[in-house]
Protein backbone atom coordinates (compact mmCIF):
# COMPACT_ATOMS: atom_id res chain seq x y z
CA UNK A 1 0.00 0.00 0.00
CA UNK A 2 1.15 3.60 -0.28
CA UNK A 3 1.93 5.49 2.33
CA UNK A 4 -0.59 7.17 4.11
CA UNK A 5 -3.45 4.98 2.66
CA UNK A 6 -5.58 3.11 4.60
CA UNK A 7 -6.99 -0.43 3.77
CA UNK A 8 -10.48 -0.35 3.59
CA UNK A 9 -12.25 -2.87 5.78
CA UNK A 10 -14.74 -5.43 4.01
CA UNK A 11 -16.73 -5.67 6.84
CA UNK A 12 -17.99 -2.63 6.42
CA UNK A 13 -18.59 -2.20 2.85
CA UNK A 14 -22.14 -3.40 0.75
CA UNK A 15 -20.11 -5.02 -1.82
CA UNK A 16 -23.78 -6.89 -2.91
CA UNK A 17 -25.14 -6.34 -6.38
CA UNK A 18 -27.48 -3.90 -6.83
CA UNK A 19 -29.68 -2.71 -10.10
CA UNK A 20 -27.56 -0.16 -11.76
CA UNK A 21 -23.98 -2.29 -11.17
CA UNK A 22 -25.92 -5.21 -12.60
CA UNK A 23 -27.17 -3.31 -15.40
CA UNK A 24 -23.95 -1.70 -15.97
CA UNK A 25 -21.93 -5.16 -15.66
CA UNK A 26 -24.08 -6.91 -18.53
CA UNK A 27 -22.10 -4.33 -20.93
CA UNK A 28 -18.50 -4.76 -19.25
CA UNK A 29 -19.01 -8.72 -18.76
CA UNK A 30 -19.89 -9.11 -22.68
CA UNK A 31 -18.41 -5.98 -24.42
CA UNK A 32 -14.89 -7.86 -24.83
CA UNK A 33 -16.49 -10.29 -26.90
CA UNK A 34 -19.52 -9.08 -28.07
CA UNK A 35 -19.28 -8.78 -32.29
CA UNK A 36 -20.66 -5.02 -33.73
CA UNK A 37 -23.91 -6.26 -34.90
CA UNK A 38 -24.74 -7.37 -31.53
CA UNK A 39 -24.43 -4.01 -29.97
CA UNK A 40 -27.47 -2.30 -31.07
CA UNK A 41 -29.85 -5.34 -29.27
CA UNK A 42 -27.70 -5.44 -26.03
CA UNK A 43 -28.39 -1.79 -25.39
CA UNK A 44 -31.91 -1.49 -26.65
CA UNK A 45 -32.37 -4.65 -24.11
CA UNK A 46 -30.49 -2.26 -21.36
CA UNK A 47 -32.60 1.04 -21.64
CA UNK A 48 -35.49 -1.25 -21.75
CA UNK A 49 -34.68 -2.44 -18.07
CA UNK A 50 -34.77 1.17 -17.30
CA UNK A 51 -38.50 1.70 -18.43
CA UNK A 52 -37.04 3.42 -22.03
CA UNK A 53 -38.07 2.79 -25.28
CA UNK A 54 -37.21 3.95 -29.13
CA UNK A 55 -33.68 4.16 -28.75
CA UNK A 56 -31.53 5.55 -31.35
CA UNK A 57 -27.96 5.65 -32.00
CA UNK A 58 -26.52 8.61 -33.66
CA UNK A 59 -23.17 9.37 -35.12
CA UNK A 60 -21.63 12.71 -36.59
CA UNK A 61 -21.10 12.49 -39.99
CA UNK A 62 -17.69 13.17 -41.47
CA UNK A 63 -18.29 16.87 -42.30
CA UNK A 64 -19.32 17.25 -38.90
CA UNK A 65 -23.18 18.66 -40.20
CA UNK A 66 -25.83 16.14 -39.05
CA UNK A 67 -26.03 13.07 -36.42
CA UNK A 68 -26.79 10.20 -38.48
CA UNK A 69 -28.57 7.43 -37.20
CA UNK A 70 -26.83 3.65 -36.82
CA UNK A 71 -29.00 0.69 -37.79
CA UNK A 72 -29.13 -1.71 -36.28
CA UNK A 73 -31.72 -4.78 -34.81
CA UNK A 74 -34.43 -3.12 -32.39
CA UNK A 75 -32.93 0.51 -33.22
CA UNK A 76 -35.21 3.50 -34.04
CA UNK A 77 -33.46 4.99 -37.58
CA UNK A 78 -35.06 8.16 -38.75
CA UNK A 79 -33.67 10.76 -40.16
CA UNK A 80 -30.59 13.15 -39.68
CA UNK A 81 -30.55 15.49 -37.25
CA UNK A 82 -28.90 18.98 -37.53
CA UNK A 83 -26.56 19.62 -35.10
CA UNK A 84 -26.83 23.22 -35.07
CA UNK A 85 -31.10 23.11 -34.62
CA UNK A 86 -31.85 20.33 -32.91
CA UNK A 87 -31.80 18.68 -29.15
CA UNK A 88 -29.20 16.48 -30.18
CA UNK A 89 -27.12 18.64 -31.57
CA UNK A 90 -27.01 20.73 -28.05
CA UNK A 91 -26.08 17.17 -26.56
CA UNK A 92 -23.81 16.67 -29.05
CA UNK A 93 -21.85 19.79 -28.93
CA UNK A 94 -21.75 20.73 -25.53
CA UNK A 95 -21.65 17.57 -23.67
CA UNK A 96 -24.59 17.84 -21.50
CA UNK A 97 -27.54 16.16 -21.32
CA UNK A 98 -30.63 17.25 -23.67
CA UNK A 99 -34.78 16.60 -22.55
CA UNK A 100 -37.68 17.14 -24.60
CA UNK A 101 -41.19 16.59 -23.72
CA UNK A 102 -43.17 14.62 -25.79
CA UNK A 103 -46.86 14.41 -24.75
CA UNK A 104 -47.07 12.50 -21.50
CA UNK A 105 -43.28 11.23 -22.58
CA UNK A 106 -39.57 12.86 -22.22
CA UNK A 107 -36.88 12.31 -24.93
CA UNK A 108 -33.82 12.26 -24.01
CA UNK A 109 -30.63 12.85 -26.07
CA UNK A 110 -27.45 11.56 -24.17
CA UNK A 111 -23.96 12.29 -25.53
CA UNK A 112 -21.61 9.39 -26.07
CA UNK A 113 -18.48 10.43 -24.58
CA UNK A 114 -15.00 8.04 -25.24
CA UNK A 115 -12.82 9.96 -22.51
CA UNK A 116 -13.99 13.29 -23.89
CA UNK A 117 -14.17 12.60 -27.20
CA UNK A 118 -17.65 13.20 -28.31
CA UNK A 119 -18.25 10.05 -30.64
CA UNK A 120 -22.25 10.75 -31.09
CA UNK A 121 -25.42 11.08 -28.64
CA UNK A 122 -27.70 7.88 -27.62
CA UNK A 123 -31.70 9.33 -27.73
CA UNK A 124 -34.50 7.19 -25.72
CA UNK A 125 -37.94 8.05 -24.49
CA UNK A 126 -39.07 7.58 -21.22
CA UNK A 127 -42.37 8.27 -19.62
CA UNK A 128 -40.84 10.56 -16.79
CA UNK A 129 -37.10 11.23 -15.51
CA UNK A 130 -36.10 11.58 -12.51
CA UNK A 131 -31.83 11.98 -11.24
CA UNK A 132 -31.59 8.25 -10.43
CA UNK A 133 -32.52 7.96 -14.60
CA UNK A 134 -30.34 10.36 -15.56
CA UNK A 135 -27.21 9.25 -13.25
CA UNK A 136 -27.85 5.57 -14.68
CA UNK A 137 -28.38 6.69 -18.36
CA UNK A 138 -25.41 9.01 -18.36
CA UNK A 139 -23.42 5.92 -17.02
CA UNK A 140 -24.61 3.79 -19.56
CA UNK A 141 -24.11 6.38 -22.25
CA UNK A 142 -20.43 6.65 -21.15
CA UNK A 143 -20.37 2.58 -21.85
CA UNK A 144 -21.67 2.34 -25.04
CA UNK A 145 -19.70 5.21 -26.14
CA UNK A 146 -16.60 2.80 -25.48
CA UNK A 147 -17.64 0.06 -27.12
CA UNK A 148 -18.83 1.95 -29.83
CA UNK A 149 -15.01 3.10 -29.85
CA UNK A 150 -13.09 0.11 -29.53
CA UNK A 151 -15.36 -1.76 -32.28
CA UNK A 152 -15.02 0.43 -34.55
CA UNK A 153 -11.10 -0.63 -35.01
CA UNK A 154 -12.54 -3.79 -36.50
CA UNK A 155 -15.81 -2.73 -38.44
CA UNK A 156 -17.15 -1.00 -41.39
CA UNK A 157 -20.32 -0.15 -39.82
CA UNK A 158 -19.99 2.92 -37.95
CA UNK A 159 -17.87 4.16 -40.75
CA UNK A 160 -20.39 3.37 -43.28
CA UNK A 161 -23.20 4.88 -41.21
CA UNK A 162 -21.27 8.45 -40.82
CA UNK A 163 -20.35 8.77 -44.32
CA UNK A 164 -22.92 10.65 -46.58
CA UNK A 165 -21.57 11.15 -49.68
CA UNK A 166 -18.59 9.56 -51.67
CA UNK A 167 -15.20 9.66 -49.95
CA UNK A 168 -12.16 10.01 -52.01
CA UNK A 169 -9.22 7.38 -51.44
CA UNK A 170 -6.66 10.21 -50.00
CA UNK A 171 -9.44 11.31 -47.86
CA UNK A 172 -10.10 7.87 -46.56
CA UNK A 173 -6.22 7.49 -45.56
CA UNK A 174 -6.47 10.92 -43.72
CA UNK A 175 -9.35 9.91 -41.68
CA UNK A 176 -7.72 6.70 -41.06
CA UNK A 177 -4.37 8.21 -39.90
CA UNK A 178 -6.26 11.02 -37.40
CA UNK A 179 -6.77 10.91 -34.14
CA UNK A 180 -10.08 11.98 -32.13
CA UNK A 181 -10.80 15.05 -33.49
CA UNK A 182 -11.25 16.39 -29.64
CA UNK A 183 -9.58 15.96 -26.14
CA UNK A 184 -10.74 17.59 -23.39
CA UNK A 185 -9.05 17.83 -19.93
CA UNK A 186 -9.63 19.70 -16.77
CA UNK A 187 -5.98 21.66 -17.79
CA UNK A 188 -6.28 21.63 -21.29
CA UNK A 189 -8.82 20.82 -24.25
CA UNK A 190 -8.18 20.99 -27.95
CA UNK A 191 -9.79 20.59 -31.68
CA UNK A 192 -9.52 19.70 -35.01
CA UNK A 193 -11.28 19.78 -38.35
CA UNK A 194 -10.43 19.22 -41.61
CA UNK A 195 -12.18 20.41 -45.08
CA UNK A 196 -13.33 19.28 -47.51
CA UNK A 197 -14.18 16.28 -45.56
CA UNK A 198 -14.86 14.28 -47.86
CA UNK A 199 -11.93 15.09 -50.52
CA UNK A 200 -9.16 16.19 -48.27
CA UNK A 201 -5.84 15.12 -49.26
CA UNK A 202 -2.49 16.86 -47.63
CA UNK A 203 -3.49 18.15 -44.59
CA UNK A 204 -3.24 16.17 -41.31
CA UNK A 205 -2.86 16.76 -37.29
CA UNK A 206 -1.35 14.88 -34.65
CA UNK A 207 -0.95 15.31 -30.93
CA UNK A 208 -0.98 14.15 -27.87
CA UNK A 209 -1.22 14.06 -23.65
CA UNK A 210 2.44 12.81 -22.16
CA UNK A 211 2.46 13.64 -18.77
CA UNK A 212 2.45 17.30 -18.20
CA UNK A 213 3.44 17.96 -21.61
CA UNK A 214 0.75 18.31 -24.81
CA UNK A 215 2.46 17.85 -28.04
CA UNK A 216 0.91 19.02 -31.26
CA UNK A 217 1.73 18.64 -34.86
CA UNK A 218 -0.08 20.00 -38.19
CA UNK A 219 1.25 19.66 -41.58
CA UNK A 220 0.34 20.30 -45.25
CA UNK A 221 1.75 18.42 -47.80
CA UNK A 222 2.43 19.73 -51.35
CA UNK A 223 -0.06 18.21 -54.13
CA UNK A 224 -3.35 17.34 -54.31
CA UNK A 225 -4.54 13.73 -53.92
CA UNK A 226 -3.62 10.01 -53.32
CA UNK A 227 0.55 11.46 -53.63
CA UNK A 228 -0.07 14.66 -51.17
CA UNK A 229 -2.08 11.82 -48.65
CA UNK A 230 1.19 9.57 -48.71
CA UNK A 231 3.27 12.47 -48.33
CA UNK A 232 1.38 13.60 -45.33
CA UNK A 233 1.09 9.99 -43.59
CA UNK A 234 4.82 9.72 -43.76
CA UNK A 235 5.37 12.69 -42.37
CA UNK A 236 2.86 12.63 -39.31
CA UNK A 237 4.32 8.54 -38.83
CA UNK A 238 7.80 10.39 -38.81
CA UNK A 239 6.36 13.23 -36.37
CA UNK A 240 5.17 10.20 -33.88
CA UNK A 241 8.11 8.16 -33.90
CA UNK A 242 10.19 11.41 -33.33
CA UNK A 243 7.60 12.46 -30.57
CA UNK A 244 7.82 8.63 -28.66
CA UNK A 245 11.76 8.95 -28.87
CA UNK A 246 11.30 12.17 -26.57
CA UNK A 247 13.73 14.12 -28.32
CA UNK A 248 13.22 18.14 -28.72
CA UNK A 249 11.43 20.16 -31.34
CA UNK A 250 14.74 20.34 -33.34
CA UNK A 251 15.48 17.02 -33.71
CA UNK A 252 11.88 16.43 -34.68
CA UNK A 253 11.40 18.58 -37.49
CA UNK A 254 15.06 16.84 -38.60
CA UNK A 255 14.20 13.50 -38.19
CA UNK A 256 11.24 14.57 -40.41
CA UNK A 257 13.03 16.13 -42.76
CA UNK A 258 15.68 13.53 -43.92
CA UNK A 259 12.31 10.85 -44.06
CA UNK A 260 10.42 13.16 -46.45
CA UNK A 261 13.83 13.99 -48.83
CA UNK A 262 15.26 10.69 -48.47
CA UNK A 263 11.38 8.99 -49.39
CA UNK A 264 10.53 11.65 -51.97
CA UNK A 265 13.48 13.27 -53.49
CA UNK A 266 14.55 16.83 -53.15
CA UNK A 267 10.97 18.11 -55.63
CA UNK A 268 8.42 17.65 -52.67
CA UNK A 269 8.02 19.31 -49.32
CA UNK A 270 5.76 19.22 -46.31
CA UNK A 271 4.75 22.70 -44.76
CA UNK A 272 4.27 21.68 -40.74
CA UNK A 273 4.04 23.28 -37.38
CA UNK A 274 5.07 21.29 -34.44
CA UNK A 275 4.20 22.92 -30.84
CA UNK A 276 5.21 21.41 -27.23
CA UNK A 277 2.82 23.16 -24.48
CA UNK A 278 3.32 22.52 -20.49
CA UNK A 279 0.07 21.98 -19.36
CA UNK A 280 0.88 22.67 -15.41
CA UNK A 281 2.23 26.13 -16.39
CA UNK A 282 1.25 27.00 -19.84
CA UNK A 283 4.87 27.57 -21.50
CA UNK A 284 4.40 27.03 -25.12
CA UNK A 285 7.30 26.00 -27.43
CA UNK A 286 7.08 25.59 -31.37
CA UNK A 287 8.62 25.19 -34.32
CA UNK A 288 7.24 27.10 -37.83
CA UNK A 289 8.31 25.56 -40.92
CA UNK A 290 6.52 27.15 -43.59
CA UNK A 291 2.99 27.44 -42.07
CA UNK A 292 1.04 30.73 -41.43
CA UNK A 293 1.92 31.60 -37.70
CA UNK A 294 -0.75 30.74 -35.59
CA UNK A 295 -3.21 33.23 -33.75
CA UNK A 296 -3.23 33.96 -29.91
CA UNK A 297 -7.10 34.45 -28.95
CA UNK A 298 -7.92 35.57 -25.35
CA UNK A 299 -10.94 37.01 -24.02
CA UNK A 300 -12.40 35.90 -27.39
CA UNK A 301 -10.24 37.86 -29.75
CA UNK A 302 -7.11 37.38 -31.50
CA UNK A 303 -4.60 39.87 -29.39
CA UNK A 304 -1.91 38.99 -32.12
CA UNK A 305 0.03 36.61 -33.96
CA UNK A 306 2.69 33.86 -32.63
CA UNK A 307 5.64 34.96 -35.62
CA UNK A 308 9.13 33.91 -34.98
CA UNK A 309 10.86 32.72 -36.71
CA UNK A 310 10.43 29.96 -39.85
CA UNK A 311 12.83 27.61 -41.00
CA UNK A 312 12.25 25.94 -44.38
CA UNK A 313 9.62 23.16 -45.06
CA UNK A 314 10.06 19.57 -44.14
CA UNK A 315 12.03 17.77 -46.86
CA UNK A 316 14.30 20.75 -48.16
CA UNK A 317 17.04 20.08 -45.66
CA UNK A 318 16.89 23.25 -43.60
CA UNK A 319 19.13 24.56 -40.81
CA UNK A 320 18.06 23.57 -37.06
CA UNK A 321 15.19 26.14 -36.51
CA UNK A 322 14.50 28.27 -33.65
CA UNK A 323 12.28 27.86 -31.18
CA UNK A 324 9.79 30.48 -30.23
CA UNK A 325 8.02 30.92 -27.23
CA UNK A 326 4.89 32.15 -25.52
CA UNK A 327 3.80 31.85 -22.17
CA UNK A 328 -0.25 31.75 -21.67
CA UNK A 329 -2.78 32.90 -19.40
CA UNK A 330 -5.59 30.53 -18.28
CA UNK A 331 -8.13 30.50 -20.66
CA UNK A 332 -6.11 31.46 -23.62
CA UNK A 333 -6.50 29.83 -26.83
CA UNK A 334 -4.24 29.43 -29.83
CA UNK A 335 -5.54 29.00 -33.59
CA UNK A 336 -3.22 27.03 -36.05
CA UNK A 337 -4.32 27.06 -39.75
CA UNK A 338 -3.16 26.15 -42.84
CA UNK A 339 -3.13 28.23 -46.05
CA UNK A 340 -5.85 26.95 -48.04
CA UNK A 341 -8.39 28.90 -45.44
CA UNK A 342 -6.35 32.14 -46.10
CA UNK A 343 -5.25 31.55 -49.95
CA UNK A 344 -8.60 31.03 -51.53
CA UNK A 345 -9.77 32.72 -54.18
CA UNK A 346 -11.37 32.67 -57.17
CA UNK A 347 -9.46 34.09 -61.00
CA UNK A 348 -8.65 37.51 -61.01
CA UNK A 349 -9.95 38.04 -56.95
CA UNK A 350 -8.56 38.72 -53.85
CA UNK A 351 -7.39 36.13 -51.79
CA UNK A 352 -9.71 35.50 -48.37
CA UNK A 353 -6.52 36.50 -46.53
CA UNK A 354 -5.67 36.76 -43.00
CA UNK A 355 -7.50 39.84 -42.09
CA UNK A 356 -11.08 38.53 -42.68
CA UNK A 357 -10.28 35.60 -40.98
CA UNK A 358 -9.42 37.49 -38.07
CA UNK A 359 -12.86 39.16 -38.38
CA UNK A 360 -14.66 36.05 -37.92
CA UNK A 361 -12.68 34.25 -35.15
CA UNK A 362 -13.67 37.18 -33.45
CA UNK A 363 -17.30 36.39 -34.42
CA UNK A 364 -17.68 33.27 -33.91
CA UNK A 365 -15.28 33.24 -30.67
CA UNK A 366 -18.05 35.81 -28.99
CA UNK A 367 -21.21 32.88 -29.75
CA UNK A 368 -19.61 29.02 -28.87
CA UNK A 369 -18.52 27.83 -26.08
CA UNK A 370 -15.81 25.32 -26.01
CA UNK A 371 -12.95 24.62 -28.76
CA UNK A 372 -14.90 21.95 -30.31
CA UNK A 373 -18.06 23.83 -31.06
CA UNK A 374 -15.67 27.07 -32.02
CA UNK A 375 -13.60 25.19 -34.42
CA UNK A 376 -16.50 23.35 -35.78
CA UNK A 377 -18.55 26.68 -36.47
CA UNK A 378 -15.52 28.65 -37.75
CA UNK A 379 -14.50 25.97 -40.45
CA UNK A 380 -18.04 26.23 -41.44
CA UNK A 381 -18.43 30.19 -41.50
CA UNK A 382 -14.88 30.90 -43.59
CA UNK A 383 -16.32 28.31 -45.97
CA UNK A 384 -19.71 30.05 -46.55
CA UNK A 385 -17.75 32.99 -46.03
CA UNK A 386 -15.34 31.66 -49.17
CA UNK A 387 -18.33 30.84 -51.28
CA UNK A 388 -18.42 27.39 -50.28
CA UNK A 389 -15.27 26.70 -51.97
CA UNK A 390 -12.55 24.02 -51.01
CA UNK A 391 -9.74 24.03 -54.10
CA UNK A 392 -7.26 23.18 -51.62
CA UNK A 393 -7.40 21.31 -48.06
CA UNK A 394 -8.38 23.79 -45.16
CA UNK A 395 -7.67 23.03 -41.49
CA UNK A 396 -8.40 24.64 -38.46
CA UNK A 397 -6.83 22.89 -34.68
CA UNK A 398 -7.65 24.84 -31.68
CA UNK A 399 -5.87 24.41 -27.92
CA UNK A 400 -7.13 25.85 -24.71
CA UNK A 401 -4.85 26.14 -21.97
CA UNK A 402 -7.12 25.97 -19.18
CA UNK A 403 -4.16 25.84 -16.25
CA UNK A 404 -4.87 24.16 -12.70
CA UNK A 405 -4.85 20.32 -11.83
CA UNK A 406 -6.33 16.68 -12.59
CA UNK A 407 -5.23 15.09 -9.59
CA UNK A 408 -9.07 15.34 -7.84
CA UNK A 409 -9.87 12.67 -10.63
CA UNK A 410 -8.20 9.97 -9.21
CA UNK A 411 -9.55 10.26 -6.07
CA UNK A 412 -12.56 8.64 -4.89
CA UNK A 413 -15.21 10.90 -2.65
Amino acid sequence: MAEGERRPDKGMVDRSEGFGERLLGVLLDRAHEMPPQLIAPLIAEEVARVGGRDVSILLQDYAQLVLVPLPGRRLMVGEPESIDDSAAGRAFLYATIAEVPQGDAVRMYLPLLDGSDQVGVMALTLDTVDDDDRRLLRRLAGLVADMLVTKHSYTDQFFRARRREPMSLAAEIQWSLLPPLAMSSPQVAVAGILEPAYNVAGDSFDYALNEDILHVAMVDAMGHGLDAATMATVAVGAYRHARRADIGLSEIYAFMDRAIAEQFGPDHFVTAQMMRLNIATGHLQWVNAGHPAPLLIRDHRVVRKLGGPTTLPVGFGGEDPRISEQLLQRGDRVLCFTDGLIEEHEAGEEQFGEEQLIDCVNRVALGEKGVRAVVRSLSHALKWQRGGRTSDDATLFMIEWRGGAADHLAVLD
